[in-house]
């Protein structure tokens, strides 16, 4: 219960000064951060926890070797806030999904007119692009049950290719056009780009990228047959919830873009506060609210005391980010960057090459991005934000593809019983493919907004 309260009071201190700039309230938000940080080592697990101690120590190495005063210490703990939000809002949106049962109707999806593997895959593709969306995570666990079934003849060998290359790639590139994905906030965050100005080149490429992998799925798997079910379904439902899931998204999309407009303080923020009374509105939209706190409290409560792992390796990143600025490290990789910021297509590419290598050391694409931000800062004032937004965007996001240490790649490796590694594997070619053609279609962006800037 106190891990509830320290995390709820943290976040709320952090809308409250997000609102109400105050120097004392800020100062007591990064007690509490601090607070939050020593709970979350004692529940944190794995790489999440080593990071979290090893950021953390650097940070406070850092902040005493430059001589910095004692009281801005408490100043250094802001800049993951705001995500750390957006993972305690979530549950909010997912428990719309569970109630409104956008999820069994999808599901059901999988079973309807598939004749071999082939059609399986383009099918699930679908079915994980749509509901990734909205439950994030949860999603592969749902799909993965729900393909288990058609799948029973395959040898594990076969049947664990599929789910990797299928899941994992669906999944990542729903998340490349998701206004509810952090790494796209982020991304806009960084570059000041608008959401409605990018989002028709992310759907776009994200589009022609599932079309081009469900058509080398349908060529892998056309010729193995899948286990037909008796069960008949019909498709008409299954459609309704997908057009009441994207007029929900419409209305989400529109609300957060007023209210960013009216407050100016960010896509991420306006996010934050919508999410609870939108996701209200539509319960009651669907006669579904007195079902929905039913669910949702106890569902928020479980959620938001598992958020040990974000709470300890995000706060003790940014407090790390914020104190490699004090230092001649962040100032040597600036100048690398700077060097080629009128060759833009070396420096899209050495963003690709960044968040590939980076997410094989362990770094979080969070962190990552966090870290690279700083890097920009220098230059970010001369490049066009779309098009850098943009490969910012789709070469974080496909470390969701292939990262052993990311929490899709993990979660599928523990429920398929395999190393993490042996599924990136799987996948390194298609995103190696995916982070080149984003990196193309960025720089075509930036000749297309310099012709007619």
């Amino acid at each position: 219960m106190f891990r509830l309260l320290i995390y709820s009071a943290l976040i709320i201190l952090h809308i409250i000064t997000m609102l109400w700039e105050n120097t004392v309230l800020i100062q007591v938000t990064g007690i509490v951060a601090n607070l939050a940080i020593f709970i979350s080592f004692f529940y944190a697990r794995g790489l999440y926890l080593y990071s979290g101690i090893l950021f953390y120590l650097l940070g406070c190495s850092i902040f005493i070797t430059n001589g910095l005063p004692w009281n801005s210490f408490f100043f250094q703990f802001q800049s993951m806030l705001g995500i750390l939000s957006l993972f305690m809002m979530l549950p909010f949106l997912n428990s719309l999904i569970i109630v409104g049962r956008y999820d069994q109707h999808l599901s059901s999806l999988l079973q309807y007119k598939v004749q071999n593997a082939g059609d399986l895959y383009k099918r699930s593709s679908l079915v994980t692009h749509i509901l990734g969306l909205f439950l994030n995570i949860a999603t592969i666990p749902l799909v993965l049950n729900s393909l288990h079934k058609s799948l029973k003849t395959f040898s594990k060998a076969k049947r664990d290719t599929f789910y990797t290359q299928n899941l994992l790639r669906a999944y990542a590139l729903c998340l490349m056009w998701s206004p509810m994905e952090i790494m796209v906030i982020q991304s806009l965050e960084m570059t000041g780009g608008n959401y409605l100005f990018i989002f028709p080149f992310l759907i776009i490429f994200s589009i022609s990228m599932i079309f081009l992998d469900t058509l080398l799925g349908k060529f892998k798997y056309a010729e193995l047959a899948v286990q037909q079910t008796r069960k008949a379904v019909s498709i008409r439902p299954v459609l309704k919830k997908i057009k009441e899931l994207f007029t929900f998204l419409l209305l989400l999309v529109l609300s957060v873009t007023i209210l960013n407009y009216i407050l100016g303080k960010g896509y991420l923020f306006s996010l934050v506060l919508l999410i609870l009374p939108i996701s209200l509105l539509w319960a009651g939209k669907i006669h579904k609210l007195k079902r929905y706190f039913h669910y949702v409290i106890p569902h928020w409560k479980m959620k938001t005391k598992g958020q040990a792992n974000f709470f300890c390796m995000f706060l003790s990143a940014g407090f790390f980010v914020n104190m490699l600025a004090e230092t001649d490290i962040l100032a040597i990789l600036q100048r690398v960057y700077m060097h080629f910021s009128q060759q833009l297509f070396i420096l899209f590419i050495l963003i690709g090459l960044y968040f590939f290598v980076s997410s094989f050391i362990g770094f979080h694409p969070l962190v990552s991005i966090t870290l690279l931000g700083e890097i920009l800062q220098p230059i970010l004032p001369n490049i066009a934000g779309i098009p850098l937004a943009f490969v910012l965007v789709t070469t974080s996001l496909s470390t969701i593809m292939y990262s052993p240490f990311n929490v899709s790649v993990s979660v599928l490796s523990n429920e398929l019983k395999q190393n993490s590694y042996k599924l990136s594997l799987w996948n390194i070619p298609f995103s190696l493919l995916l982070i080149f053609l984003s990196i193309l279609a960025g720089y075509l962006l930036h000749i297309l907004f310099h012709l007619f800037s």
